[in-house]
């Protein structure tokens, strides 16, 4: 599994002109999901991401986590992470999960983020077209792999 993780003072998701998800200040989240992913990766990176120290106090530097902060998540699925360009000029995706797999690690995600001590939890649709709109704060972009990542 693969994370691009930005901090936001909003974000938001947009769906055939609908406004589907937004939060306040927190972390937008892109998910790219592996064929080898599990529920066990799911919830080890959800952890990591909430417990990540990405906030500032107004007296030193990165020292707050999202879970610190009870700040807000919006994840989006994005296979596009996934992508292999070494050849040619089209990227590859097939290092992405299948569909059906991704789509269910997506929402291990999603369900992980719930149980934690966190503010709201909103997420992109499956599949669709989106646009994501935020204001990132700092900026801040943090790349996470699941394969990577040790408490």
């Amino acid at each position: 599994m693969k994370v691009i993780i930005q901090r936001v003072s909003m974000a938001s998701v947009t769906v055939n002109d609908h406004v589907v998800a937004s939060i306040q200040q927190g972390l937008l989240v892109l998910v790219g999901v592996e064929p080898s992913d599990t529920e066990d990766d799911a919830q080890q990176m959800v952890k990591k991401i909430c417990n990540l120290r990405l906030f500032a106090t107004t007296t030193s530097g990165f020292d707050q986590s999202l879970s610190d902060i009870t700040g807000d998540i919006l994840l989006v699925p994005q296979f596009t992470l996934m992508a292999n360009c070494q050849r040619g000029r089209r990227p590859s995706f097939e290092s992405a999960a299948r569909p059906p797999h991704a789509k269910a690690m997506f929402h291990a995600v999603v369900d992980a983020a719930h149980a934690m001590p966190i503010g709201a939890v909103a997420s992109g649709v499956f599949g669709a077209n989106m646009q994501v709109d935020l204001t990132n704060d700092g900026p801040v972009t943090i790349s996470l792999n699941s394969t990577n990542i040790k408490g």
